[in-house]
Order: structure tokens, then sequence, then C-alpha cells
């Protein structure tokens, strides 16, 4: 599998449905292939991915939009965690 992901030059995220976070400075965050929401309050979102959850910690958190495999957040990011 990884012989041809390297030979057709596919994103490993796309063939191993990995998370893709994407963070603006401390006020936004993208993530990617995401499987839900586990916890949501204003200062911590709990998201279930593939290999495990992210856990995003700040303030005045708020999910500004959500489709089947995109979650986009903002507010006043402290920190991201990743826990398997």
């Amino acid at each position: 599998m990884e012989k041809i992901t390297r030979f057709l030059e596919l994103p490993k995220e796309i063939i191993y449905n990995l998370p893709k976070i994407t963070l603006i400075g401390n006020l936004q965050v993208l993530i990617e292939n995401h499987q839900g929401i586990i916890e949501y309050s204003t200062g911590k979102i709990r998201i279930s991915v593939n290999t495990g959850e992210i856990e995003i910690l700040g303030r005045d958190l708020a999910i500004c939009n959500i489709t089947s495999d995109e979650i986009y957040l903002d507010g006043d990011i402290s920190g991201l965690k990743y826990h398997r």
C-alpha cells in the first residue's frame, strides 16, 4: 500500500483515513476525516477520529461548520491534544 501511495502521489490521510488538522494561529482549527463529536463545551471539544480522538482546549470555542468529514472550529485555542 505504501508503494502505491508514493507511486500515485496520493496523500496518506486519504489512503489511511487519517485525520488532517489545520491550525490557524490560536483562532481557528479545521479537522478533516473525523468520526463525530464526543464532547462539546465552550472550554473543550473532543472529536472522534479513526485512530483515537482529538481534544481542543480554550475559551469561547464554537463549531462554525460541520460536514460528514470536516469540522471547522474557532475561538481562543490554548491547546490541542491527540489521544490514541
